[in-house]
């Protein structure tokens, strides 16, 4: 196979290579798996500046079912913990019964470092018109798989009015500026870290039972954790059951980190095109080992906050390996019946050729030339193949000058053609042949004598089969050249 013929190939396939990556980047879903191994294999940790205090199984035991509590306990927490300097407080829990003690709250709950969670579309139910602390929506987005991977720092009501998150919220108590959005924020995974202050219980902070180095200057979230407690637990990217507030407690340490930042689509196609170009040009399997680089460039650029669409990238650079292939199997597939020097049909095409079109030559009478090159041994043995290349290249340019619409030319052998002549009549062939002979009569190279015989036959009613016009045009050409070497 030739390097020209795959150069000539490439472009073609370079331009729809690029044209099919950026297909690809446009409509190309997102695919949550790789962020799920990154999101496992790269954690995080939960930021040391938030503080979990749970609402565990030893708390229930000792004050009951959460919905029956006296609401003083929380004032108890909430004075523990302003005591020991928190820095904003998040209670994960729905406050919407109005029957347990609400004046006796308004204080406790109208501090603007204290943040109540509602539920989605009830930011305006709370349980007493008297608490002015912030609200927000405490919502977590699950997947159709029923896997959180994402928060949102707001959430459009009924009306289409956005109510900010909790997580968001207890952010901006704690002083961090975060804007509302309906857009999806990844939801950071943080593995279990042996190192970090264990969760606290909930009866030790209304006890005032806690150590206040562990809460000062930190944002406490309090939730439940309790085991058996029914509809509170979701299922993390590792597809473990976790309760809602330890991802509530997740989405507030995302919102503390660096955001991540996602490329864009305009990007994401161009770098899909880069890649799937190069993966044309550079041949051969490398467009597998570019594949390979996407995905494994996706985990630092994840170290760096940056989501690299890395499962979109690799398919596009094997998007460039297929067309590669593709190449390959129409040179093997046009080499068996095409000669690479020429660009010509070689002896099978026009065998093939000659079949197919047998069947109409009443309608269409088939003329046959065929030309023989005498003197090109001599030019490959004297300056080389080379030069019989160029030699050869020269007489097909020659034959071409007088091809006409729907005529073939082929190769017939090492330095002879054949010219399938369409629709053409006695008059036609003859003088084809004749303009051949006066172009090639020029012919030479260097200091050799060349000299070129051709020969022509034309359907007829002597002529029975292909081979008959075959043997005609031979016999035809040596004719040609004895009648040549006799006036020499």
């Amino acid at each position: 196979m030739s390097r020209s013929a795959e150069r000539s190939l490439a472009l073609l396939t370079a331009p729809v290579a690029a044209a099919l990556a950026v297909l690809l980047a446009l409509i190309m879903p997102a695919n949550p798996r790789l962020g799920d191994a990154l999101n496992r294999a790269l954690p995080s940790g939960t930021d040391r500046r938030v503080v979990l205090v749970g609402i565990d199984d030893a708390t229930l035991r000792d004050y009951g079912r959460v919905g029956s509590w006296p609401r003083e306990l929380y004032g108890q927490a909430l004075a523990t913990l302003e005591q020991a300097g928190a820095t904003a407080v998040g209670i994960d829990v729905l406050l919407t019964d109005p029957a347990q003690n609400d004046a006796r709250l308004k204080d406790a709950f109208s501090r603007s470092n204290v943040v109540l969670a509602t539920a989605p579309g009830e930011s305006t139910l709370l349980a007493s018109p008297d608490w002015r602390s912030p609200t927000g929506v405490s919502a977590l987005n699950v997947s159709p798989d029923g896997i959180v991977r994402t928060f949102q720092t707001a959430y459009p009501d009924a009306a289409g009015r956005l109510e900010p998150s909790f997580a968001r919220q207890l952010a901006v108590a704690a002083g961090r500026g975060v804007d509302l959005s309906t857009q999806p924020r990844l939801l950071r995974y943080a593995a279990p870290d042996p190192d970090r202050l264990p969760v606290i219980p909930f009866r030790d902070v209304v006890s005032g039972n806690v150590r206040y180095g562990d809460i000062q200057g930190k944002i406490v979230l309090i939730g439940l954790t309790a085991s058996g407690t029914g509809g509170s637990g979701v299922r993390d990217v590792t597809g473990q059951t976790v309760p809602g507030t330890e991802l509530q407690l997740r989405a507030v340490s995302s919102l503390l980190s660096p955001p991540f930042t996602t490329l864009p689509t305009w990007l994401t196609a161009l770098l899909g095109a880069v890649i799937a170009v190069t993966a044309v040009l550079a041949r051969g399997l490398w467009g597998f080992a570019l594949a390979m680089l996407a995905l494994l460039a996706a985990g630092p650029l994840w170290l760096g906050n940056v989501l690299l669409p890395g499962v979109t990238l690799s398919l596009a650079a094997i998007i460039g390996t297929a067309l590669v292939a593709a190449e390959r199997w129409w040179n093997l597939r046009t080499l068996a019946l095409r000669d690479p020097l020429t660009g010509f049909g070689n002896r099978v095409a026009f065998t093939r050729a000659l079949e197919q079109r047998w069947a109409t030559r009443q309608d269409r009478p088939l003329g046959l030339l065929l030309v023989d090159l005498s003197g090109f041994r001599k030019v490959n043995e004297v300056y080389g193949p080379h030069a019989g290349d160029e030699l050869l290249r020269d007489l097909s340019g020659r034959i071409m000058q007088h091809k006409r619409r729907g005529d073939l030319i082929f190769r017939w052998g090492p330095d002879e053609f054949a010219v399938l002549l369409d629709q053409a009549s006695a008059q036609e062939v003859a003088q084809v042949a004749r303009r051949v002979q006066e172009s090639l009569d020029r012919i030479s190279y260097r200091d050799l004598p060349l000299r070129a015989s051709v020969g022509a036959s034309r359907t007829g009613d002597d002529i029975q089969t292909p081979v008959d016009l075959v043997e005609a045009a031979s016999r035809s050409r040596y004719r040609v050249k004895y009648q040549r070497e006799q006036r020499s």
